[in-house]
């Protein structure tokens, strides 16, 4: 009898792919007539694999073999795969392989957007199989795998197929008939008949099979060392406890990537100076910005200093002279900690700079759109089709013989200068992923809809206070503003107290975004703006309508209101707590300046909730006009009294993008103007996340999340104390409030941009804001330098920023405790917990400002490209702005053009080494000559002309030239932008030099 069955499988044949795919249809079909078995099969997934719930509708399991898992991870990581099970074999196999691989499966086995488990098979009794004697590792691996899967097919009773996928012809001989309802097939031919309708998958993989192929014929082949071997892990741990080496953040600077690093590890050098300089591609020794090194200190004498020469973004090339500051601890990279590779946005050399192979895949090397990465290698047989178009790749590998990194192709994003090609680019150069919410958190959402309409919940209604008849509440935001998550309100107490209840209401997100749900999990990226478009962190119906409070709406909110002096406006008492409130007025910052100023208003149109007749609407003006001087001379105070403990007023170069109504096109740039309502409500905002940080800090028994400011390091003042000096003005930097009384002596020089600029230096020398947990710091590290303030958080803004969220709750909390409730445990988190996501936060907050501000410069790139389309000279409008000299350089000068809010270099000396030279009829060139750099001037000395000299704070005029370059290394304009790069020139002195709209 076994004979008898052991003969007929033999002769049974493997099943073809499109066999394969109609008996899983049959079988799906099948499963559909038995309700009560799905019911079980979907509850067995829910109840067993991590928490994870797979999809009901699976048609197949889907289990890769430890190949697949390793080399083609980011195929499974598509969204359009689903139900895949990997097996804990094949998780080990990556764990043990390759670090970032395995953190990027964790990564992916963790998300609550992929459909994607693990099953723990080397745990489960019957799904292990012990390795045999003269069994080799591959091959166990491959029986574990395939033993895993038929084990889990009849653990569902057989209901549900598994497919196991591999690239090994042996593995699908030798298991691809073994087992009914379990499929052993080739995972090029998986993809190519399961998932036509996703090619991207298919090429996908061609693409990551190249670039394996491509590595491995390199390494066969051998090659010239360019660079020194890495010294192993165990070794740098124990060289960094010991202390001969500093392990910190590779940073690049930007304006020379070719030259410059940075490796900065906070505490292990002096206090002065925290950075360690790495000089040259060798030293820096295939470290990558963002990679965590391990650097080896030079000797002293090879010390150098930072290069004082105004760098142009996007060459490699170098001036012939370079100029330095004081030397500084100077190393060189002696290993990788972390490697930190990301999705780079790159494009293609012109066909000319790249052999044609026919059909076979081409080695080109890829540009990356950030001039800091080095160029990519890559194999592609699409270079053809990929001309002048953004694509995305990967870095697999950097070896010691290679002179650039090897990695991969992934997809292609669009032609490059298209608005949307450039504003995806940008995305995803700072990580910021932007999906549409998924089915599981708009099932979360509440209804509205004309045909059920969202409605107060009388119960809730009932534990708040309601506020909708005694107060006069409204908010102020920017024309336009959907996400209303603000509002305040004055009322004038009577009685013998004589006081003021001022309040600051928020919009309560926590009452539909619970805890541990599905919106609550992705929420967690911060939400982000471009300068035409927003990424919000919340589904529509909340952000723009449900936690909006809009005008003459009802809205659960949460409030902070104060009993103030009449007189002094000091705080005599303050409630914190849920209210219900209602919005009476929706105010723009212009309409209520112009309210509190007395000036015109257009009622219907920017006040069109001031209804009845002429007498009651001017009544009811009077009314508003009223609570809004108020709400101004109480902020007023506040700031004056900040201000006098250190509060610092500084000054930005915000610019307002103005578009025409055709899609891409810029029709103005405008500096945000300052209004005094800006500050207004922002020191209401202030006031609330200060008096809320000090109640939870008060009160919370665990730990709370605050908002700090460290102090800003001494030596990043070199520039504004060296402007300020120039002008017989001294700024003493030894606190905020010592910083702030020498900025406020400024304000009455001739000079009016004077002040405004000094300002601007001193923002540039701030440290960065950062959130934490208040028992990770010491006490007297948390305090904001900034604000002067003893404790700070953020709590005014929880449609658009996760923090506020957390900080909802945990003040939620303290009041239920306070009460005698007792909130949702999952509420109140661990400090571990809280300093993970606090870091997390941190990491997406610096992005989505970087994301943000690169989509101002493209489009302050477009508008110059479109009122300037050649470089020929004009006198345009547009083209031509005064400007004022603010710093000082080796080879130029730095320039503000207050027209425009923008920043930029002039060049004094070309790349060849000539310098500027002044002709007689007021244009300039260059000329052989000298340049004599002094602290506060610059003198051009040309061989053949008249000297001349530019002093800090000289005005000068310039012109823009938009460079349209599709990357980074062409020399002549194209038609496409790469980056948002601006010429200036100074129409009296020169006539072509470049400048980069990036801050310097």
């Amino acid at each position: 009898m076994r004979d008898n069955h052991a003969s007929s499988f033999r002769v049974r044949q493997s099943p073809t792919i499109s066999d394969t795919v109609q008996r899983i249809d049959q079988l799906n079909f099948s499963f559909q007539l038995f309700p009560a078995i799905a019911s079980y099969l979907h509850h067995f997934r829910s109840c067993t694999l991590l928490g994870k719930v797979l999809g009901a509708d699976l048609t197949h399991f889907l289990t890769p073999d430890c190949s697949v898992a390793l080399h083609y991870l980011e195929v499974l990581e598509l969204p359009q795969l689903h139900g895949v099970l990997f097996t804990h074999t094949a998780y080990q196999h990556v764990q043990h392989k390759s670090r970032r691989l395995y953190q990027r499966l964790r990564r992916l086995l963790n998300s609550p957007r992929s459909d994607c488990v693990l099953f723990a098979n080397e745990f489960q009794l019957g799904a292990y199989v012990d390795r045999q004697p003269s069994e080799d590792l591959v091959a166990w691996q491959a029986r574990s795998v395939y033993h895993a899967a038929v084990w889990y097919y009849n653990h569902l009773s057989k209901i549900i197929p598994v497919v196991m996928v591999t690239v090994d012809s042996a593995v699908v001989e030798k298991y691809g008939s073994a087992t009914e309802g379990v499929y052993v097939v080739p995972f090029q031919a998986y993809l190519e008949s399961f998932w036509p309708d996703v090619p991207e998958a298919s090429e996908f993989l061609v693409s990551l099979h190249q670039a394996l192929t491509a590595k491995e014929v390199e390494s066969c082949r051998g090659s010239k060392r360019e660079f020194a071997e890495h010294l192993p892990v165990d070794v740098l741990e124990a060289g960094i406890r010991a202390g001969l080496y500093i392990k910190g953040t590779l940073s690049m600077n930007k304006h020379k990537a070719h030259v410059e690093a940075f490796v900065r590890q906070p505490g292990l050098l002096s206090k002065d100076t925290d950075d360690v300089l790495v000089l040259g591609i060798k030293n820096r020794n295939r470290a990558i910005q963002g990679d965590v090194v391990a650097v080896e200190l030079l000797p002293r004498t090879e010390w150098q200093g930072r290069s004082l020469t105004l760098g142009d973004v996007g060459r490699d090339d170098c001036p012939q002279e370079e100029s330095h500051g004081e030397p500084m601890p100077t190393g060189r990279v002696v290993g990788i900690v972390q490697r930190n590779w990301r999705d780079y946005v790159a494009i293609l050399p012109p066909p000319e700079e790249g052999p044609t192979q026919g059909r076979q895949a081409q080695r080109l090397l890829a540009v990356p759109w950030d001039f800091r990465i080095p160029k990519i290698r890559i194999a592609t047989t699409q270079a053809a089709m990929l001309q002048d178009v953004r694509i995305v790749v990967r870095i697999d590998s950097w070896d010691s013989g290679s002179q650039y990194p090897n990695g991969h192709f992934v997809r292609a994003l669009g032609k490059a200068g298209e608005i949307e090609t450039e504003v995806a680019a940008i995305l995803i150069e700072w990580g910021i992923s932007v999906l549409p919410f998924s089915e599981a958190q708009l099932r979360e959402m509440p209804t509205d809809s004309p045909t059920s309409p969202w409605a107060l919940d009388p119960k809730e209604v009932a534990r708040r206070r309601d506020l909708r008849l005694s107060h006069l509440i409204f908010s102020i935001d920017p024309q336009g503003c959907e996400d209303v998550d603000d509002a305040l309100s004055i009322v004038q107490c009577d009685g013998l107290d004589s006081t003021i209840e001022m309040g600051v209401h928020i919009a309560d997100v926590t009452k539909f975004v619970p805890p541990g749900g599905p919106t609550d999990l992705e929420a967690l990226p911060p939400h982000t703006t471009s300068a035409d478009r927003r990424f919000d962190m919340l589904p529509p119906v909340l952000s723009s309508n449900l936690c909006s409070l809009r005008s003459g709406e009802d809205r659960y909110a949460v409030s902070v209101l104060w009993q103030l002096d009449k007189e002094t406006y000091e705080v005599k008492d303050v409630w914190f707590g849920r209210t219900v409130i209602r919005s009476t007025y929706k105010l723009s910052y212009e309409t209520a300046q112009a309210v509190i100023d007395g000036g015109h208003i257009e009622i219907a149109t920017e006040i069109p909730e001031l209804s009845g007749t002429e007498d009651e609407q001017q009544a009811r003006l009077g009314e508003l006009r009223d609570v809004l001087n108020i709400l101004t001379d109480v902020a007023r105070a506040w700031l004056c009294r900040r201000t006098a403990k250190g509060g610092l007023q500084l000054e930005g170069s915000e610019v307002r993008v103005e578009f025409d109504g055709v899609p891409g096109t810029v029709s103005g740039l405008t500096p945000k103007k300052a209004l005094e309502v800006h500050e207004t409500v922002a020191e209401c905002m202030i006031g609330a996340n200060a008096w809320v940080a000090q109640h939870l800090c008060k009160s919370l028994l665990g730990c709370t999340l605050l908002r700090r400011h460290p102090s800003p390091r001494p030596e990043l003042f070199g520039p504004l104390c060296n402007a300020a000096e120039s002008q017989g003005f001294h700024i003493d930097i030894s606190s905020n409030k010592a910083l702030s009384d020498s900025l406020e002596k400024t304000k009455d020089h001739g000079e009016p941009l004077l002040s405004r600029i000094l300002r601007m230096l001193a923002t540039q020398a701030m440290s960065n804001a950062l959130y934490c947990s208040s028992v990770s710091v010491p006490q007297h590290d948390l305090k904001h330098y900034g604000l002067a303030l003893p404790l700070y958080t953020h709590f005014t803004s929880p449609i658009r920023r996760y923090a506020d969220i957390l900080v909802h709750r945990q003040l939620l909390a303290v009041l239920a405790a306070e009460n005698g409730d007792f909130e949702d445990p999952e509420v109140m988190l661990s400090s571990t917990s809280l300093e993970e996501i606090c870091q997390h936060l941190n990491e997406r907050t610096r992005a989505a400002q970087k994301a943000q501000k690169d989509s101002v410069e493209l489009f302050q790139c477009l508008f110059f490209r479109d009122v300037n389309p050649g470089i020929e000279e004009s006198s345009t409008d547009h083209r031509v702005a005064d400007a004022l000299v603010f710093a000082i350089r080796a080879n130029g000068v730095l320039v503000f053009v207050p027209r425009f809010a923008l920043r930029g270099a002039i060049f004094l000396k070309d790349k060849e080494g000539r310098v500027a030279r002044l002709m007689a009829d007021g244009r300039c060139d260059f000329s052989h000559g000298s340049l004599i750099h002094k602290k506060h001037e610059i003198v051009s000395q040309p061989s053949d002309g008249q000297p001349f000299v530019l002093h800090l704070f000289d005005h000068v005029t310039v012109s823009f030239i938009a460079l349209h370059t599709t990357w980074r290394q062409m020399a002549v304009p194209l038609h496409y932008i790469f980056h948002a790069i601006i010429a200036f020139l100074i129409c009296s002195i020169f006539t072509t030099t470049w400048a980069d709209l990036k801050y310097l």
